[in-house]
């Protein structure tokens, strides 16, 4: 006897295109493949069999920061470090983890790793997109070690020590195109297949304001001859709007992708929160997918509304930008923050942004074989304990999860036929030691004299 057998009390499957929740269904894996779904229990040699579980495409996190934002947490909150109420971006995030990199050992920069690693399966992820310092190659190591599907996406910058002025605009120290692009290289052939295909790359030019044209063209081309998604920060904010007009003949930061030839299917811009409506429908026009993490710019006073995107005919997906990855959270702060700005309940729906980290995300990294609970796909599950007292009574067990579930329902973990998580908990490793020795290498970073006085007001 071989195989896995999943029962759950909902399970979100399709027809004809559209989600249908069965109701008392059976999910049999056979290795990394979803076998079958069964009304039926079927015979397997693993069996979970826990009623009042929601079973979900294995969610996908398409634009995170383990690193970065470990630096930043709980330093930055209430405004907290934002320097004339700026982005943190070029005084908090990119100069404390390049000095990071140089200070931690290799084995502390894995420590660090582990904790991100270890938020995201608990947040209900079983897929993550992490742009990250191309100092960082333990994030590949950590990735292959403990299970997640994992798109790296190694910076590469036209100038890595980026300085942002008191006016917020961006300006070059140096010319690192080439030598991240060799690195870039280099990462790629050690580590884009590894681990039975879970581990790939991402080509990720750091942002419009740190990437010049040159640049830019080269990463498109290397991209598409390898075939690997793009992905990239575009109109984080309105300096970064300024700046580029500044410097390319008055266009947008999207109009300036665009002519680069960037904005096409392939690529995946986080944020666009500084986007024209103009911006917002060339997008949608060249098939580009936005990647929306409503929250870490909520703390800011800032909106960054699903909805907009949608509604603009955009292929919208969800990260949580390193911020708590809580994907569940980051799903309900999409739902509420849309229905706020737009005054109307009905947008952002929970089948909408359910899609958004499942079928849709799939779409977005061209994998027909994610996103779905459907005979031949890839068997990537994540499970939700629909029974915890806030979620009961349940009618819409969609509604329920956007609603009202968080990181503390997700329940059980499932990448390629391995189950990661179970009762909340993961299986390969401590816990509390990934925690305590990850929370202790960002200690070294908070430590230094620049860190504090970046985290000063």
């Amino acid at each position: 006897m071989s195989g896995t057998a999943i029962f759950a009390s909902y399970v979100l499957t399709h027809r004809d295109g559209a989600q249908e929740v069965l109701r008392d269904h059976w999910v049999l894996l056979e290795g990394g493949r979803i076998a079958a779904i069964t009304a039926q229990r079927p015979q397997a040699a693993l069996v979970f069999d826990k009623p009042g579980r929601f079973l979900l495409p294995g969610l996908m996190n398409l634009h995170n920061h383990c690193f970065s934002e470990a630096v930043a947490r709980t330093h930055t909150e209430d405004g907290n470090g934002r320097r004339n109420n700026q982005s943190i971006v070029y005084t908090v995030l990119l100069p404390l983890t390049r000095r990071g990199i140089d200070i931690l050992s290799p084995q502390e920069r894995l420590a660090v790793a582990r904790l991100g690693i270890l938020q995201l399966l608990k947040g209900g992820a079983t897929t993550v997109m992490e742009p990250f310092r191309n100092g960082i190659p333990e994030m590949f190591d950590a990735a292959a070690e403990m299970g997640i599907r994992f798109y790296g996406a190694p910076y590469l910058f036209s100038t890595a020590d980026a300085v942002a002025g008191s006016d917020g605009v961006v300006r070059y120290a140096g010319n690192d195109g080439q030598a991240d692009l060799t690195a870039w290289n280099a990462l790629y052939e050690r580590w884009h297949g590894a681990a039975e295909g879970r581990i790939r790359l991402a080509m990720s030019p750091h942002a419009t304001d740190t990437c010049g044209p040159d640049l830019l063209r080269a990463c498109a081309e290397r991209a598409r001859a390898l075939g690997v998604p793009i992905t990239t920060h575009l109109a984080q904010s309105a300096q970064e709007v300024t700046t580029i007009a500044a410097r390319h003949g008055g266009r947008s930061p999207a109009e300036y992708l665009d002519w680069l030839g960037l904005l096409a299917p392939d690529l995946l811009a986080a944020h666009c929160i500084a986007s024209s409506e103009s911006d917002l429908a060339l997008m949608a026009a060249r098939g580009a997918t936005v990647l929306n993490c409503p929250r870490v710019f909520a703390r800011a006073g800032t909106i960054a509304a699903f909805g907009r995107f949608a509604r603009a005919g955009l292929r919208t997906a969800i990260g949580t930008d390193g911020y708590n990855m809580d994907l569940l959270g980051e799903m309900n702060a999409a739902s509420l923050i849309s229905k706020i700005v737009a005054a109307d309940a009905t947008i952002a729906s929970a089948p909408e942004l359910i899609d958004a980290v499942t079928a849709r995300a799939a779409e977005a990294i061209a994998r027909p074989d994610l996103g779905v609970i459907a005979p031949g796909a890839t068997a990537d599950l994540t499970a939700i304990d629909m029974t915890h007292p806030h979620l009961q009574p349940l009618g819409d067990p969609r509604r329920g999860l956007i609603a009202l579930a968080n990181r503390a329902n997700v329940d059980l973990v499932v990448v390629d036929g391995q189950v990661l998580i179970e009762n909340g908990r993961y299986l390969a490793a401590d816990e509390a030691a990934i925690t305590r020795a990850g929370a202790a290498a960002i200690e070294k970073i908070w430590a230094l004299p620049e860190a504090q006085a970046a985290f000063a007001n």
